[in-house]
């Protein structure tokens, strides 16, 4: 039987104090590890087993219920959450690793339609399995040799199929953070002051991003300093794309109020409806007025590599940043987002970096160019690009574009099971993953279109749902959006996914919904 680590601590402290030359200081036994190798390397065996069969054999298998779920108060008690003087025997904490996994949700089950990050990749699991393993921080090479080319040949080839002939970047906790990088960037560049001087120098500073945007844009104005009441939100047309011509509108509008307009962010792919703004009508614009452009393909950044979607992003090598979020639609892993730079002079170090000199000395035995942590805003980083390139050396660049080109082609085949489908209406006809409906149960069918019938067809939505998590048959997400009441937001990411997947996601919501 395996015991926990306390008492084998306690074991080993009685033999070294045995031991003669047993060297105390303030108390403490120096001679020796305290901790025993041979149990917590079977503890990680044993883990291993866990996580290999709970979690990859059944990761494919739809018979498994996609989340089990459990009241949070119910869900406290199970897992035994308090934390004590003494250690857990190996025996209770292998068990409450089955428990972590049981009541998890499974984002690798053919069925979590929920997010925007679905499925599980072997060659990027092993990969994180490694890298956890070796717990490397990505910023000098001293330290993470491997990992830090790794990332430069990922960033360089992330840089080619945007069009860039060069560029720089770095790989960053969240697109949420890349697009935070990327207004940062874009205000050093036109007032590089700011690094030393701070705000109050500066006149009122403006950017432009629409109506569809991440919200991300609001947190980095507001974390920055730059205030949300100073983000301008574009109109957008019915598809969710922003209109250019309103955003030359807001751009003399802010140029007559005497602000100092200096960032549009476009986005490639929205996040509730997948909709790809237009880049280079946007671009001609931010040439115009000389404003930095930033793209936030964080979505729809992966329809890149394929050939026949890469459409969807024309113009994007006019775009002076971009970011790219392979977690997602390329199955990466969470994390793993990448903000890219068009500038290759500095600029990105130049506004970031603080010269720590206990990390980055300039006088090492070795190329410093190469310790590149200065470019980011963290010390201690993940070395995220590897899970991408592992995955990429193992599918090849037509791996991943058949893993885009299958996706869509799935959520096309759902778009027309929809359209068969009485009680099933479309908000529109998608361009991307994104595949949004109404579901209109049978005793609505013949309610007149008005108030009342949109009022109760915003409660269906969140009623389905409510039976599919507690059934576990399924993971589908549903929101309220610009004026339309609740609606479903089907995603199709995971290569695991099938047509019969799609099937059953209609006739199960016709199920779970059949008595409303």
């Amino acid at each position: 039987m395996m015991v926990g680590f306390g008492a084998k601590v306690g074991v080993c402290k009685q033999e070294m104090l045995q031991k003669k030359n047993a060297v105390l200081v303030d108390g403490v036994i120096l001679n020796g590890p305290i901790m025993d190798s041979q149990a917590g390397e079977q503890f990680v065996e044993e883990a291993c087993k866990i996580i290999m069969e709970e979690v990859i054999r059944k990761a494919d298998d739809v018979t498994e219920k996609v989340c089990e779920w459990q009241a949070p108060e119910t869900l406290k008690e199970i897992l035994d959450l308090e934390m004590r003087d003494t250690g857990e025997s190996h025996q209770k904490l292998l068990q409450l690793c089955r428990d972590v996994i049981q009541y998890s949700v499974k984002t690798s089950h053919p069925r979590f339609f929920n997010q925007l990050y679905a499925g599980i990749d072997y060659y990027s699991l092993v990969a994180r399995f490694i890298t956890e393993a070796l717990n490397p921080s990505v910023y000098t090479y001293e330290v993470s040799p491997v990992f830090l080319l790794v990332e430069e040949a990922v960033i360089k080839k992330m840089i080619e199929f945007i069009g860039w002939e060069e560029g720089d970047g770095i790989f960053n906790p969240g697109g949420s953070v890349s697009n935070m990088y990327a207004m940062n960037l874009a205000r050093y560049k036109f007032f590089p002051e700011i690094k030393e001087k701070g705000l109050s120098g500066l006149p009122r500073l403006v950017l432009f991003t629409s109506e569809e945007c991440h919200y991300s844009m609001k947190k980095a104005a507001s974390f920055l300093g730059i205030g949300t009441e100073n983000v301008y939100f574009i109109k957008t047309d019915e598809r969710g794309k922003m209109i250019p011509e309103e955003l030359e509108k807001q751009v003399q509008r802010a140029r007559k109020e005497g602000s100092a307009p200096f960032l549009v962010c476009a986005t490639a792919g929205t996040t509730v409806l997948g909709a790809f703004d237009p880049l280079d009508k946007i671009a001609d614009i931010c040439e115009k007025h000389g404003l930095w452009l930033h793209v936030d393909a964080s979505w729809g950044g992966s329809a890149l590599v394929s050939r026949k979607h890469c459409r969807l992003l024309h113009g994007i090598h006019r775009a002076d940043s971009v970011a790219w979020n392979p977690h997602k639609m390329l199955l990466a892993g969470i994390q793993c987002c990448a903000l890219l730079v068009k500038d290759n002079s500095g600029l990105l170090k130049n506004c970031y970096s603080a010269k720590a000199a206990y990390l980055f000395q300039q006088d090492k035995f070795y190329d410093v160019s190469y310790d590149t942590g200065d470019k980011s805003i963290q010390c201690s980083r993940r070395p995220d690009a590897f899970k991408f390139w592992l995955m990429w050396k193992a599918l090849g660049t037509t791996g991943l574009e058949e893993r885009v080109n299958r996706a869509l082609a799935l959520a096309r085949y759902l778009v027309e099971e929809i359209k068969k489908r009485e009680g099933f209406q479309l908000l529109l006809e998608p361009e991307y993953a994104n595949v949004c409906f109404w579901y209109i149960p049978p005793s609505l069918r013949k309610m007149e279109d008005g108030p009342e019938f949109w009022q109760k067809l915003h409660q269906v939505a969140p009623i389905i749902k409510e039976r599919m998590m507690k059934k576990g048959s399924m993971m589908l997400g549903y929101q309220p959006h610009q004026g339309k009441v609740n609606f479903f937001r089907q995603v199709v990411i995971s290569p695991q996914v099938s047509r019969e997947d799609m099937d059953f996601l209609l006739d199960e919501i016709e199920l779970l919904a059949k008595d409303l």
